[in-house]
């Protein structure tokens, strides 16, 4: 067997397993909403469920079969699932699958480009501070990313807010939109620049500190200090020798990381009022939308089982040795 089929039935086997994963996730979600004392019935109506008549609250409960088994809630549920009808958001008053189609497109930029800039981050600022090991600028970075990791998101991004967007003015402070028009490309570009930065410096600690670990590690294998007693320029030693084995274990990172920047999107889709699918979560979960929140948890499950095999498919293809059997 060739090293490509080997990592194709890898792939194979680990979406395999995601399917019972899913379902499991999706069936719990089920209970639990049905163990939740909100009523989808009251959501819906509000105050107006005062003056609603008892026949037609009834027929209703019917219709949508709040008092139904969970199971044949879950199966009603599942086959309507598999054909792309998630349900209707009570709190967004649409189709869940257009809630998502209209919003998923900007959480992907919103993720790309801040996931894309914390890894840029990460690989020269952990570089940096590994190859000046003690000094002054190590010490900074290494500090700035202890800082980083203890402070919470959300608290990050009203910083930036108040101080680049409130007090400077240099940039907008959230939405994609100004007044009623819809923006430009620049104009979007203007308004990622607070949401992105947020977001990348919300992971990049993570990415220096391994980054920087592993180098020092490297620092002590046989092939860079015989590349350093040939007489090799230090940065071609770091960037030639060093840092190449260090990413290897680098690579099963990124999927590690994959729960924490779909949080981390969360939070700063709501500060800065970007219209991404995380602050659809939030409002989902702060009207007690269950068919929206329901669809939002399982399509972000799918994305963390599906970063992770990627993280391990390409840890195979950069590294021959490892085995694939599992």
């Amino acid at each position: 067997m060739t090293r490509g089929q080997a990592i194709g039935r890898l792939a194979l086997r680990r979406l395999a397993f995601a399917v019972p994963v899913l379902l499991v996730v999706s069936f719990a979600l089920f209970v639990l909403a049905k163990a939740s004392p909100f009523d989808p019935i009251e959501r819906y109506f509000g105050v107006r469920i005062i003056g609603a008549s008892p026949e037609r609250v009834a027929q209703l409960r019917a219709n949508w079969g709040v008092d139904e088994p969970v199971v044949s809630q879950y199966w009603a549920w599942l086959r309507h699932a598999v054909t792309g009808d998630l349900g209707d958001s009570l709190s967004l008053q649409q189709p869940v699958s257009a809630v998502i189609g209209d919003r998923l497109g900007w959480t992907v930029l919103l993720v790309s480009v801040g996931f894309a800039l914390a890894l840029v981050l990460g690989l020269l600022l952990g570089t940096l501070a590994a190859w000046r090991q003690g000094s002054w600028l190590d010490r900074s970075i290494t500090g700035s990313c202890y800082a980083l990791e203890a402070a919470p998101v959300f608290w990050v991004g009203l910083a930036v807010l108040y101080v680049f967007a409130l007090q400077l003015r240099w940039l907008p402070g959230g939405g994609v939109t100004t007044g009623s028009e819809p923006l430009s490309a620049g104009g979007v570009a203007a308004h990622m620049v607070l949401p992105v930065a947020v977001l990348a410096i919300s992971q990049a600690p993570w990415f220096v500190l391994f980054v920087r670990q592993n180098l020092l590690e490297s620092f002590t294998q046989d092939h860079v200090i015989g590349a350093r007693a040939r007489g090799l320029p230090d940065h071609l030693v770091v960037s030639g020798h060093a840092l190449r084995t260090s990413l290897l274990p680098f690579l099963t990172l990124l999927g590690a990381r994959l729960p924490e920047l779909i949080t981390g999107a969360l939070l700063v889709e709501t500060v800065f009022s970007w219209p991404g699918i995380a602050r659809a979560t939030v409002e989902a979960a702060l009207n007690v939308d269950f068919a929206l929140l329901g669809a939002l948890t399982v399509m972000a499950t799918g994305v963390v089982l599906v970063g992770n095999l990627l993280a391990d498919v390409l840890y195979a293809l950069a590294d021959p040795r490892v085995a694939l059997d599992g």
